[in-house]
């Protein structure tokens, strides 16, 4: 059987062809050669990011429920003030005049915690409601520049190097490379730690036989160089042995890929890989026709969405500690609901921070209000908090790297404009 092996933007991509047959004594004699360590008793920090693709409506998701004008202006998707809601089905308060939206309940214990904050009105500065180029800027950290050649987190890693860092640095549990982790740094793709390969691509080089026979004629071909790394990655995925984990205080994940994604993901980090950066997303947020309100089908998403992050919280336990979650979507909804009760695509958007040092319990950011001629174009929550202060601060707070500068090219990253989430 044909393994094809391809290096594309400093990533390796993986898939699930199988390992199944590889021997133990194969990967005993790669891990000697490599001289593998797993890094378990550090206390490394590791960023876990969310992309929430489709544009998630985060008026409903963070609810101004003391702004008259959010119910004037919803009068069939608004989810109703706290305690004026039928069983349920009111928002969540968290300060007197913010709310969750119901079915995000399982963060509530973290905002009580201040282990939960949030940036409302955030966002891109750019003003295109086209899905796939605000996710491009997004991911890339460029908004309105479409020739960046890397993404913002393959950028961090490039600023801060690591001449023994670990091929798990950077992972994406995905089929393929996001755009936010593609350059020049090695990053991993990958669909499944139990099913651990190399996908093949345009630019592969076909190598015969199995992987005992690959790692043979490793030495002299397409192999070197980041090729080592996925010999590495194998190593470190059969000692973590994916099949066998089992979730730690009673977390429960979603049996979804969203749900797997975020297991594998506390897998990595409880198995000491030197795992800094990892990513994965959910869509399913683009909600033009019957949205909904306290139910329905953006509180089915919110389901999911919840349930996956609570899982991590309680798995990773103290793990927390050096962990920091971080969600974004490339653009919110707009204020008013459309003619099909759902909502289109707007500007600025809510962005959770969970976990690490975040100083949490607590709303940060301008809220620019919902009165009529405080609208972005006249339907859209404005922005005040640019993305890239949020990332900054996540980058130089919880990730140590001071040169942002790299990571946000073209833009003037100023300590001064950060929220104040991270201490």
């Amino acid at each position: 059987m044909n393994r094809r092996f391809f290096l594309k933007s400093g990533g390796i991509a993986l898939a699930s062809v199988g390992l199944a047959g590889a021997s133990p004594s194969f990967l005993q004699r790669v891990a000697a050669a490599q001289g593998l360590k797993a890094n378990a008793g550090g206390r490394r920090k590791t960023l876990i990011a969310i992309f929430q693709r489709g544009a998630v409506d985060g008026l409903n998701m963070v609810v101004p429920h003391g702004e008259k004008n959010y119910y004037a202006l919803r009068p069939s998707i608004a989810v109703a003030r706290p305690g004026k809601g039928a069983g349920v089905e009111s928002a969540i308060d968290l300060d007197g005049f913010f709310g969750l939206h119901p079915a995000l309940a399982g963060f509530k214990p973290m905002w009580d915690a201040k282990r939960l904050a949030i940036v409302h009105a955030a966002g891109s500065p750019d003003n295109t409601r086209s899905h796939f180029d605000a996710q491009d800027y997004m991911e890339a950290g460029t908004p309105g520049v479409k020739s960046t050649p890397d993404g913002w987190l393959n950028r961090y890693l490039q600023a801060r190097v690591d001449p023994k860092g670990s091929p798990f640095r950077g992972v994406a549990m995905a089929q393929n490379l996001p755009r936010a982790m593609q350059g020049r740094a090695p990053a991993l793709a990958i669909s499944n730690l139990a099913d651990f390969s190399i996908r093949a691509g345009q630019s592969s080089q076909s190598v015969q036989g199995g992987f005992e026979d690959i790692y043979e004629q490793a030495a002299g071909d397409a192999l070197q160089g980041t090729g080592k790394e996925t010999f590495e990655a194998i190593a470190f995925l059969k000692q973590v042995n994916p099949a066998q984990y089992k979730p730690e205080n009673g977390a429960q994940y979603p049996r979804t890929r969203f749900g797997n994604a975020l297991l594998q993901i506390a897998q990595l980090v409880k198995a000491g890989v030197g795992l800094e950066v990892a990513f994965t997303d959910m869509g399913g947020w683009d909600t033009h026709v019957n949205e909904g309100g306290a139910r329905g089908q953006l509180a089915a998403r919110l389901t999911e969405f919840a349930g996956g992050i609570n899982a991590l919280y309680a798995d990773l336990g103290a793990r927390m500690d050096d962990v920091v979650v971080l969600t974004m979507s490339e653009f919110g909804r707009t204020v008013g609901e459309n003619g099909n009760r759902g909502t289109d695509h707007g500007h600025a958007n809510a962005m959770f921070i969970i976990g690490g040092a975040t100083r949490g319990g607590r709303v940060y950011g301008q809220w620019p209000g919902l009165d009529a001629d405080k609208l972005h174009d006249g339907r859209d929550l404005a922005l005040t908090t640019d993305f890239r202060d949020v990332f900054g601060e996540v980058a130089l707070k919880h990730l140590g790297n001071a040169d942002l500068k790299r990571v946000f090219p073209g833009y003037a990253v100023n300590a001064a404009k950060f929220r104040g989430v991270l201490g």
